[in-house]
């Protein structure tokens, strides 16, 4: 759960995600980013249109181990 609060502390600063999240896009999935926690965790998420006060809005794809990269 820390890389979660992490995450949502850096989104909600307006900070460049922290080195240890390692967030990059996803190669040849414009739009698509990663994220990699520890040594098998990896998600996938996207920006999506703010719902509310002009929040950040995450939509997670997918969570789980290197294999969700075959469907990001």
């Amino acid at each position: 759960m820390a890389a979660v609060n992490e995450f949502v502390t850096d989104l909600s600063q307006k900070n460049p995600f922290r080195k240890s999240l390692r967030v990059k896009g996803v190669q040849d999935k414009p739009g698509i980013f990663e994220m990699t926690w520890s040594g098998d965790g990896r998600a996938t998420f996207e920006y999506g249109e703010p719902l509310r006060d002009n929040d950040v809005h995450i939509i997670w794809r997918r969570v789980g181990t290197h294999n969700i990269f075959n469907q990001p």
